[in-house]
């Protein structure tokens, strides 16, 4: 199972935005040979390792507080909500 961080993706889009960067730029700049990886993190369809986060707080010039924050609250959010779940399935899958 992969944690994709929506708010993340677009916290970073903006920043990317603001920045005057185009998604080919940032793709050129992290040694990418096509956008579409910078588009796919951006879309919420992955999330983006965080080596690149690393990068990508220096090219966007970015606290990298402000994306820790982001990565652990969307995480804990992620976290409760599905171990609730994942518990409740295996009660229904045990006998009494």
């Amino acid at each position: 199972m992969r944690l994709v961080m929506r708010s993340l993706n677009d916290y970073l889009r903006q920043k990317r935005v603001d920045s005057g960067l185009s998604q080919l730029d940032v793709a050129r700049e992290l040694g990418y040979s096509s956008p579409q990886f910078v588009s796919n993190w951006e879309r919420g369809l992955v999330s983006p390792p965080l080596e690149t986060i690393a990068v990508l707080v220096d090219l966007y010039k970015i606290p990298s507080s402000e994306v820790v924050s982001k990565i652990l609250d969307e995480t804990r959010d992620y976290l409760e909500a599905n171990l609730g779940r994942s518990k409740s399935k295996k009660s229904k899958g045990k006998k009494k």
